[in-house]
């Protein structure tokens, strides 16, 4: 009999498999096997009671009962089985519906942040017990954003006709939203930038007036606008550097007279000085920097980097067989192991000795990291990005010399700067110059993050220059720059919304929903995404706050910890702020929107309403009667959704979508008009339950989005089309054949 280790994805069978060799059985559980039952009160599939939460778990889809059945026939020959799901409380979670499935009494937990020989062979000799608190923590998630989800949406379904609500997408679309307002708010001040170039070889700038025309003028004294303070409060958003200017000079006359000033008089140098200072190396990447410099280096969404960053962490085929070549790269946590500090001092030792420091570095983790896990670094730093290049594709190689040269960057000494100044005047004007030199690269030998600078000429104090020109610049402010997605990432990093496993599944909802678009690299809100948080920011202003969603965060966090009870938290929750918010919530939507009703009710074509959602948009699907079907109803979508339908299926004792066929080619038109809009209906061809069945609908997919289009519906059965509201098609005598001169007359 051999061992049973269970993986989450299938990426890392073959790496395991090479490792753990003979005497051992490698199978997946590819990702989640099973998830709450869409029942019950408002199908949320668990109940809040006094003080207990009953969740009711089933398989995930089809997928989830295969794999169900093979790990069970897989675990039936097994020795021992161990759970070796992926290092967060996701994994953790998973772990335990996988013992809840096999029957496991006590499962073998094991725990590597590293697909490599010495990691899991090392776990596997000291596997440890489930962490209780972890899958607390995971399961109180995910019944906080089904709570969340399920119950705030429908006021959008009421409303804007928004498709979802959510615990992190409603706080983070909020981020977007307000900055697109900002923009749109921003009305720009022109501005001028004044300058004197020096025939000594350097360019200054305008910084003011001596004291002496200070003190004279004080009433003019320059002040910034409005605009340069929301500059600096979005700082964090810009990627670029900022070009040097002047003091702001908000008039073209005193723009004119500084020059003139400039040029009519002599130049003396009041202040020259350089300053010997240190940059320390940046930390190692986390999850969100990960994504934030994949993004801007090399042009990678979230989502991608995260998909590349798996293959690597599950294993490339080196020439001695597959490795991981990097760490787990969820995680919030700049440590970094002891073994990997002494091999990284040991590369510098070897190829760089010159960039050793005379102790570690060290860099401190923010308190609300979750520290599960060591920063995302490679698994070994002597596999070079260069060495390897031949066995990566384009992508796996530009993010692995990303992560590679981070890590070995954050261990290097620190860059060593002159930073220099130059004070003049001329009259009563100051003007200043700024430059940099590096004399020691240090860890920028790796990862330059320096601005750019000049290197200014040595001068000395009360020093006489000569004007080679001056001349001044027009420019105007500018709006707080939109998020890309990875300094989007980033923001919600910083506010605490959401977790490192979150964050690129946030961004592809907000996309899937229609609430945002990616136009070039930066996120637009959409009409539907602001009319959305308009609505969410007045009706549940919490919902949309980051600090309402970051002390959420903080309590999963308290629970991970054993410091709080999962389920007392969730019905407290729920009992004391969630149920009033809403009812208040309803009110004002029903004064806001008066002629509006719930298109989840169906009350509008008085059908029945079930229990089961719609896959699109989450709202309660409507019964439509039939004698057609065994189950004597099918379920029917009444919202926006195109064509959403449901069928009983006897086999798998649950609610099924028909599959649809690839489309074929020529058109599916018939010559039977839509009841709805007497449009052409076309054949849409779809498999269920392994048969291929055909429908009838309206041609025009604009027109099948219409309520009224809810019931142009025909379906097949005994060579006939019939409707439950409509009855069967007559089929229409066949037309006679045409004639040529019923083409027209020859041009």
């Amino acid at each position: 009999m051999n061992n049973l280790l269970i993986v989450e994805s299938p990426g890392k069978l073959k790496t395991l498999r090479s490792i753990l060799g003979q005497g051992w059985n490698v199978q997946p559980s590819v990702g989640h096997i099973t998830e709450l039952a869409q029942d019950g009160d408002d199908s949320l599939g668990f109940e809040l009671g006094e003080t207990t939460v009953t969740c009711r778990y089933i398989p995930r889809g089809d997928r989830g009962k295969e794999v169900i059945q093979k790990l069970r026939a897989a675990a039936k020959n097994a020795k021992e089985i161990y759970l070796a799901t992926d290092p967060d409380r996701e994994g953790e979670a998973i772990a335990w519906h996988i013992a809840q499935q096999l029957n496991l009494t006590n499962p073998k937990r094991v725990v590597y942040t590293q697909i490599t020989e010495q990691a899991v062979k090392a776990a596997l000799e000291k596997p440890t017990i489930l962490d209780a608190d972890l899958i607390d923590a995971q399961r109180c998630r995910q019944c906080l954003d089904k709570l969340v989800g399920y119950r705030v949406s429908p006021l959008l379904w009421n409303s804007t006709g928004g498709k979802s609500a959510g615990r992190v997408q409603s706080a983070t679309l909020h981020l977007v939203c307000q900055r697109e307002r900002e923009i749109q708010a921003f009305t720009p001040q022109d501005y001028w930038s004044v300058w004197v170039d020096y025939q000594e070889g350097f360019r200054a700038f305008y910084k003011g007036q001596s004291a002496e025309a200070m003190q004279a003028k004080a009433s003019a004294k320059a002040t910034k606008s409005a605009a340069d303070d929301a500059d600096e409060a979005h700082d964090d958003a810009k990627d670029e550097v900022k070009a040097p200017e002047s003091t702001r000079v908000l008039s073209l006359e005193e723009a004119e007279r500084l020059v003139a000033t400039a040029k009519g008089h002599s130049h003396q140098v009041l202040k020259a000085e350089g300053k010997l200072t240190t940059k320390a190396p940046p930390p190692p990447l986390i999850t969100s920097s990960l994504q934030q410099s994949a993004g801007s280096q090399l042009g990678f969404n979230p989502e991608k980097t995260m998909s590349v960053a798996q293959s690597l962490y599950e294993g490339v085929e080196l020439a001695h067989g597959p490795k991981g070549l990097i760490t787990y790269m969820r995680t919030d946590s700049v440590e970094l192991s002891p073994e990997f500090i002494e091999q990284a001092r040991a590369y510098l030792e070897q190829k760089d000795p010159k960039n050793l420091p005379a102790a570690r570095t060290k860099h401190k983790t923010k308190e609300s990291a979750q520290a599960a896990h060591e920063a995302i670094r490679p698994t070994d730093v002597f596999l070079t990005p260069k060495s390897v290049q031949s066995y990566l594709t384009p992508d796996q190689y530009g993010l692995y010399a990303l992560i590679w040269r981070r890590a070995v960057a954050s261990q290097a000494a620190p860059a060593k700067l002159v930073k220099s100044v130059i004070l003049t005047q001329s009259g009563t004007a100051l003007w200043e110059a700024r430059g940099m030199m590096v004399e020691f690269p240090g860890y920028t030998f790796y990862w330059n993050n320096l601005d750019k600078a000049s290197q200014l000429p040595l001068v000395q104090k009360e020093q006489t220059l000569q004007v080679a020109e001056a001349g001044h610049d027009q420019k105007q402010t500018q709006p707080p720059s939109r998020y890309t997605e990875a300094k989007l990432v980033q923001l919600m990093e910083k506010r605490g919304i959401g977790r490192p496993s979150t964050y690129a599944s946030t961004l592809k909802t907000l996309k899937e929903r229609q609430y945002l678009d990616l136009k070039g690299k930066v996120l637009h809100p959409t009409a539907l995404g602001l009319g959305t948080d308009d609505v969410l920011s007045e009706v549940l202003p919490d919902i949309v706050s980051s600090d309402f969603t970051a002390a959420m965060e903080g309590k999963l966090d308290a629970i991970a910890d054993g410091k709080q009870g999962w389920e007392h938290y969730l019905i407290e929750w729920n009992r004391s702020y969630l149920q009033p918010a809403l009812e208040k919530a309803r009110l004002a939507i029903k004064e806001k929107f008066p002629n509006k009703l719930y298109r989840s009710s169906a009350n509008d074509q008085n059908l029945a309403k079930s229990r089961t959602r719609c896959p699109q948009c989450a709202q309660m699907l409507s019964k439509v009667p039939t004698k057609k079907v065994s189950k004597g109803y099918f379920l029917k979508c009444v919202g926006d959704c195109q064509d959403v339908v449901m069928f009983w299926s006897e086999r798998d004792k649950a609610w099924q979508q028909p599959k649809a066929k690839p489309a074929t080619s020529g058109a599916n038109l018939t010559p039977h008009p839509c009841p709805a809009c007497q449009k052409p209906m076309e054949i849409y061809q779809y498999v269920k339950e392994g048969q291929e069945k055909q429908l009838l609908r309206c041609s025009d997919p604009q027109a099948r989005a219409d309520k009224k289009h809810a019931d142009a519906v025909y379906f097949q059965s005994k060579g006939k089309w019939w409707s439950p509201k409509h009855g069967e098609i007559k089929e229409p005598p066949p037309e006679e054949p045409r004639t040529d001169a019923d083409s027209g007359p020859p041009l």
